[in-house]
């Protein structure tokens, strides 16, 4: 299953000057598949996971001397880790936080080293005893984007039309179709590797829809990890509202119970530092960046998978394969989502990902772009319509009040079109907003040679 990630990570092997690298991302987003499929292409690999081998813990409590610690670790693991030929895996890396102080040593006295670190819960040690600054550097992970999941179940054609397609122009009915019938594959699916692979093994819908109860399971009971015990039924209450809430704005008082925001913020912001979840914050969209006018008190919140998502609502994600065009014109707020999580997937992968909307902020207006895009060096609005979705007034207000904003992006189940300031692209066509970062990334997909 080929990665976006994975030409990143082949790019930073031949860099003459790396730094250790860090993998940033979700539990189960296949971040310790890409680094052992990295790993074949070195001479050797070497995996520490610190969760499994408590042994190596101790290693790094002595002090942080890079030569020590790869001697005693050859001696523990029976191998030869060798500069310029080894690639050596620190996996669960959360678990032992003077192994991401040593990283700083390692790129200052042994840089020729290749290192790569990750972990489920690895933002929380981060934010407990910082990164060595300048001397490491980040990835953040995702699931599978829809581009993504799309070579993975081999439709390489569909892919390299769509890709190479002048955007102005409709596109012929059968690619339209048939990218569309994707589009509701994927709604079901989701974009989390194992499903995937499942579905790829087997096409049984109902197979791939149990393994998302096991993940669910999983990010359940990682609460134990990064909670304060008052804070377990907090996380557990957001965990499952939050997918009643997608699609608008974030209150504290929908959720079920005598909950008080002070006692539910730090713990939504606790699912944010796990990568279970993603605010959208609100901007007024004046300028660039997007984040020096936003406002913290409003934000939504989505899923980092849309097939999660629907999983923890309990709604028949078989549907999407039954009547794919009836739910694309009454699940809006999933595939708003979606478009979060594509546009979250095609970001930059070396800075952690940010959304915004924008919302006319005087009462009784219900004007409202759902997301701000940054382009270029302009703001894009855009806006996800889940049916024909022809009523664009929020599109157009925004555009009369933002004077420099160029034109105005709707992502809708209709063809390729453009009318006035607004131009209109299928679902399957959000990785035309591809960060330079990701440009290449996407071609490399559609290299087999």
């Amino acid at each position: 299953m080929k990665r976006l990630i994975d030409w990143h990570l082949e790019r930073w092997k031949i860099q003459p000057h790396r730094k250790p690298m860090l993998l940033r991302g979700a539990r189960q987003v296949g971040k310790t598949f890409a680094v052992r499929k990295l790993g074949k292409n070195f001479k050797n690999f070497v995996e520490v996971n610190f969760e499994y081998l408590k042994k190596a813990k101790t290693i790094f409590e002595k002090d942080l001397n890079p030569e020590r610690i790869v001697q005693e670790l050859n001696i523990l693991l029976s191998v030869d880790i060798i500069p310029g030929s080894t690639l050596l895996f620190f996996d669960e890396i959360q678990d032992c936080p003077e192994a991401i102080l040593s990283l700083r040593y390692f790129y200052e006295n042994m840089p020729s080293l290749h290192i790569i670190a990750a972990g489920s819960l690895l933002d929380f040690a981060i934010n407990k005893i910082g990164i060595p600054v300048g001397r490491v550097e980040s990835l953040y992970c995702y699931p599978l984007s829809f581009f993504e999941f799309v070579i993975a179940t081999g439709h390489y054609r569909l892919a390299k039309a769509i890709l190479e397609h002048k955007k102005d122009d409709p596109i012929a009915d059968i690619i339209h179709q048939k990218g569309m019938e994707l589009v509701g594959q994927y709604l079901a699916i989701g974009g989390m590797p194992e499903v995937i692979s499942r579905w790829i093994e087997t096409q049984n819908p109902r197979e791939c829809f149990s393994i998302y109860q096991q993940l669910i399971d999983t990010y359940r009971q990682d609460f134990n990890k990064y909670c304060k015990e008052h804070q377990i039924k907090y996380v557990k209450e957001l965990f499952n509202e939050i997918p009643r809430q997608v699609g608008k704005q974030f209150k504290y008082s929908k959720i079920h119970g005598d909950y008080k925001k002070r006692e539910l913020a730090p713990c939504l912001d606790l699912l944010c530092t796990a990568n279970v979840v993603y605010k959208i914050h609100h901007t007024a969209g004046n300028g660039l960046p997007l984040g020096a006018e936003s406002n913290s008190d409003w934000f939504k919140v989505i899923f980092l998978d849309v097939a999660l998502c629907q999983a923890i609502l309990g709604l028949d994600l078989g549907t999407w394969f039954l009547n794919p065009n009836a739910e694309f014109a009454n699940r809006g707020a999933i595939i708003e989502a979606f478009v979060g999580q594509e546009l979250l997937c095609y970001s930059t992968p070396y800075r952690k990902g940010e959304l915004y909307y924008w919302k006319k902020t005087e009462k009784h207006s219900n004007a409202e772009i759902d997301f701000l895009f940054e382009q270029q060096g302009h703001v894009l609005p855009i806006e996800v319509k889940s049916g024909d979705g022809r009523t664009l007034k929020s599109m157009h207000l925004f555009l009369q009040t933002h004077p420099q904003t160029p034109y105005g992006l709707r992502f809708s189940s209709q063809n390729y079109s453009r009318f006035d300031h607004v131009l209109s692209k299928p679902l399957f066509d959000i990785f035309s907003l591809a960060h330079e970062d990701q440009k290449e990334s996407l071609l490399s997909l559609l290299d087999f040679s």
